[in-house]
This record gives C-alpha cells, structure tokens and sequence, in this order.
C-alpha cells in the first residue's frame, strides 16, 4: 500500500499541475467566449458568430462597423450579456445593439421547414433573404447561440444565393467551421438535406457583391 508520504508527494504533483495548466484554460475560455467562434464570411458584408459577451459584440460592432446584428435564438429573443466570461448579465443585446447605432433584429421561427417538409421554405429563411435584399442592412452580423448550427445554415443560403456556390461548397464550409456529427444535433442529416434542397433564386446573377469569392474555411477562394 502507498506510504503517507507518497500519498502526500501525488497530491502536492496533481496540485502543481493543476497551478500550471489553470491559468491557460482560463484565458482561452475568457478569449473563446469573448468572440465565440467570429468569422468574416463576406469582407464588409457579412459576418457570424455565437453569442458573444457584450465587450465581443462591442468590439466587433466597432471594429467592423456593423449597421444589423441578427439573433436566431427564439428561446434567448434579447439576451442580457456581462460584460466578460463569467460575469453577470449587464446589457439586453438589443440595448447595446442601439447604443452603437446597429439595428437589432430577431429572427425567431426555426431555419427548418415545419416539420420538416423539404419542400417547404421556412419563415425564417423568407425574412433572411428579405433582410438580405436591403443594401441599407450592411455590413450584418449573424448569429446563434453557438454560431455552428442555425447560423451555419442561413451562411450557406447566403453563400449558394451571393457567391454562387454549390451545395456541396456550402456544406463543407459548414462542417469546416465546426458543424459535425458530435456538436450537430439528431436532425443533422436532414440538415444535409435541406442545404442539398435547397434552391438559390440566381441572386448572385445580379452581381452581388463578393460574387464567386470566399474568405472562410471550407470554400472556393
């Protein structure tokens, strides 16, 4: 059996690791949620995320001169942001939103046809691509509580209808940028179906902005 002092010697080894590896798990997780998964999708256009902190919105709102921030969260329709990873909630989004003069807007129908009818378009991808059509609404900010999974799907209706893209290119920038088969819920492969279904209304013909470009993991550059 291990002596007393051995005992001792593991508990103060586990102790001193502990010491070593806290501090970086702290900043990365301050960072993480600072800008929680901040991607450039469209240079000057559009942009995505997770919820960020109130500081992360800040900054990018000021940073990329955002004029519309899109929440898809139906079940957080203004969510009261701290400041910085674990803080308390000090600002609705929407309040920061109009003190930084953007323009807040929820979308709170689900991005997936009810139920789940391919051939339906769901309400929420109409006032997407209405949203869309507003030249006064650049540069937008999209987000979702993650910024993977409702978010990924309304960037790649995005990319199929502005940059032309394929589904398969849309898709594969979905996976690239954190859509998987462990974070994605039990629907993923209807989502797949539905971003393969899906049929972009020639917007890109029109000469969209950014037309055939990307700048985000996954795609055609």
């Amino acid at each position: 059996m291990p002596t007393r002092r051995l005992v001792l010697q593991y508990a103060l080894g586990a102790c001193a690791a502990a010491v070593a590896v806290a501090p970086p798990l702290v900043l990365y997780r301050a960072q993480y949620i600072h800008a929680k998964r901040f991607r450039e999708v469209d240079p000057g256009r559009l942009y995505r995320s997770g919820q960020m902190t109130a500081n992360g919105f800040r900054e990018a709102i000021e940073t990329y001169r955002i004029k519309t921030v899109v929440n898809l969260q139906h079940e957080q329709p203004d969510p009261l942001l701290p400041d910085a990873w674990m803080g308390k909630g000090k600002v609705l989004e929407s309040e920061l939103c109009e003190r930084l003069g953007a323009r807040y807007v929820l979308l709170t129908p689900d991005v997936l046809p009810p139920g789940n009818k391919l051939d339906d378009e769901p309400p929420a991808v109409k006032q997407w691509l209405e949203l869309l059509e507003k030249e006064s609404n650049y540069p937008i900010l999209l987000h979702c509580k993650a910024g993977l999974h409702r978010t990924g799907r309304l960037t790649a209706i995005y990319r199929m209808e502005y940059h032309g893209w394929s589904a398969g290119e849309a898709l594969r920038e979905l996976r690239a940028n954190g859509y998987g088969f462990v974070a994605a819920s039990e629907r993923d492969d209807f989502v797949v179906q539905f971003v393969q279904n899906y049929k972009p209304k020639g917007r890109h013909a029109r000469g969209a902005p950014g037309a055939g470009t990307a700048t985000a993991e996954g795609g055609r550059r």
